[in-house]
């Protein structure tokens, strides 16, 4: 296994993140996805933070991420939902035909240590998340993890 490490610790800290469209509004498609992820890349390092796996359904996105134990992940995922949210609404006009008022990301997230499970399961799962719904060509509400 190997460990990231600082000037006075080893850690290996992996986070499951999981960001939904308010209202579970359908704005995502591909190249949005790919978007709101180059945006993730940009921001993450200011923050330690690495992006490991990234999946998207037409309604919200998920992430795997490891991050240092000084990484304020709140005020990563706060910067996050503002920069890529202002972005995608000003690179993506459409977007803002979907939406309701201004709100692009929901207030709320999910964010999951992911200590218990075998980081290859987690990996394996956000990798084929999407595949199932946007093979039947719709998106279900919550999701069980």
């Amino acid at each position: 296994m190997e460990l990231d490490n600082n000037a006075h610790s080893v850690f290996l800290l992996y986070y499951h993140l999981v960001l939904v469209v308010k209202y579970r509004r359908q704005v995502f498609d591909e190249t949005v996805s790919e978007r709101s992820k180059e945006i993730f890349v940009y921001i993450a390092p200011k923050y330690n933070i690495m992006l490991q796996e990234w999946n998207y359904d037409k309604d919200h996105v998920q992430i795997l991420f490891r991050a240092h134990p000084n990484s304020e992940i709140s005020k990563f995922i706060n910067a996050y939902k503002s920069a890529s949210s202002r972005l995608l609404k000003k690179e993506f006009p459409q977007i803002r035909q979907k939406l309701w008022k201004e709100c692009f990301w929901s207030q709320s997230f999910c964010l999951l240590t992911t200590g218990g499970a075998p980081i290859e399961v987690i990996r394996k799962y956000i990798e084929s998340h999407g595949e199932k719904s946007r093979k039947r060509g719709r998106s279900y509400g919550k999701q069980s993890i």
